[in-house]
């Protein structure tokens, strides 16, 4: 399995730039995420567990990986729409996996060429295909072509990491720009961190420290 990677760069810039968020990270330590290198398995993975649960996707994935072995363009064109959701998946969501399969097998769609792309313009790109948002393809960005410096503003826990750490009420846009801007060039990490701050890893951290 690999896990996004980054080190001492990252983590010193982070921790010279905001005290708190330094202070966290010294609290958590490192954090190992899963990514999957292959763009097109991350984007059917990334449909297939869209509005359901943690389980339900591991049964789902376990399934697909399971008759695919690689998860292709190519295999997933063997199969017809029905067929995929034969795997449990809802009709619309085969629908998506297969228009994407269909427009890369014919050339329309170049992962390659997405891979190449700056953030922006990727994000842009993979935001095109059917059920896949700016969200999705922020998120693509990191657990898939581990891009350094991703921080998206549609990512609730992001806010609530933000604002656990912080103390904010809430998070606008004008003061979201503002972290992001702080973070730079190393979002991906911030996220990393802020996405354990919102799951409770500091309250777990204090309750585990000696009285």
């Amino acid at each position: 399995m690999a896990f996004f990677v980054y080190g001492g760069v990252e983590i010193a810039h982070l921790k010279a730039r905001d005290k708190r968020l330094s202070e966290a990270i010294d609290a958590i330590g490192a954090i190992r995420r899963p990514v999957e290198p292959d763009l097109f398995t991350a984007l059917v993975h990334s449909i297939v567990s869209q509005q359901i649960s943690t389980k339900a996707l591991e049964t789902i994935w376990g399934r697909i990986t399971a008759a695919f072995g690689r998860v292709s363009p190519e295999a997933v064109l063997a199969l017809s729409v029905d067929e995929l959701q034969a795997f449990g998946i809802s009709f619309r969501k085969a629908g998506y996996i297969r228009g994407a399969a269909e427009k890369i097998a014919a050339g329309a769609f170049d992962l390659d060429e997405v891979a190449q792309m700056p953030d922006d313009q990727a994000t842009f790109a993979l935001s095109r295909l059917d059920g896949v948002g700016v969200w999705t393809a922020e998120m693509l960005l990191l657990f898939s072509l581990q891009r350094p410096n991703v921080f998206s503003f549609d990512d609730l826990a992001i806010h609530r990491g933000l604002r656990m750490l912080y103390r904010h009420k809430e998070i606008t846009r004008e003061r979201f720009e503002r972290y992001r801007r702080r973070y730079a060039p190393y979002g991906s990490v911030a996220s990393l961190y802020l996405w354990a701050i919102a799951g409770g890893a500091l309250e777990r951290k204090a309750e585990g420290d000696p009285a």
